[in-house]
């Protein structure tokens, strides 16, 4: 019995990696010949990844992100230790996926059902949670264009007496959706 599943286990894996390499060979001919992105051809519009300042926890979007603010409360700036925290919200929340480091996540509740997860090993913060799942990330942790703006400054009322406010997004003086 063992070693039949054993045998069966070895089967499948072996089976399921010649079906992905079958997969991918097909996506990047048709990349090839068409000039589309393999991404697209699969119905993903964009790719975002991202990851920790040491790099153990890593992350992937396959999706975009939307809502992207910066809060300059005291709260935000003690938990993203700046200014202010610059952090947009996943579109799709079925699109993130952990590539690596998930079992090295610190989470902590900031409020009933709200909270972020942080790297143990660097401290970066890298997501803010809702009851339990990724609702957004901090756009310090992504790896290249995230594909948005910050379209708004919130609580900018609380802002660091150190802080000047650049750029052409709204200022709000509390929370504004």
């Amino acid at each position: 019995s063992e070693l039949m599943s054993a045998a069966v286990s070895t089967l499948v894996s072996t089976t399921m990696r010649g079906v992905m390499r079958k997969w991918w060979h097909i996506c990047h001919q048709m990349q090839r010949l068409t000039g589309v992105s393999w991404v697209s051809l699969i119905g993903v519009n964009e790719l975002i990844e991202g990851e920790c300042f040491c790099g153990t926890v890593r992350y992937r979007i396959a999706g975009k992100l939307t809502n992207a603010r910066a809060c300059h409360c005291s709260r935000c700036r003690k938990a993203f230790s700046g200014a202010s925290s610059a952090y947009a919200e996943l579109a799709d929340p079925e699109s993130f996926r952990w590539l690596s480091g998930e079992e090295n996540l610190q989470h902590y509740a900031s409020q009933i059902g709200w909270g972020l997860a942080f790297c143990k090993t660097c401290g970066t913060t890298l997501c803010g949670t809702h009851n339990g799942n990724v609702h957004g990330v901090t756009l310090g942790t992504v790896n290249g264009d995230p594909g948005v703006e910050v379209q708004a400054h919130i609580f900018v009322g609380l802002k660091a007496p150190w802080d000047h406010i650049g750029g052409s997004a709204p200022q709000f003086e509390e929370w504004q959706k």
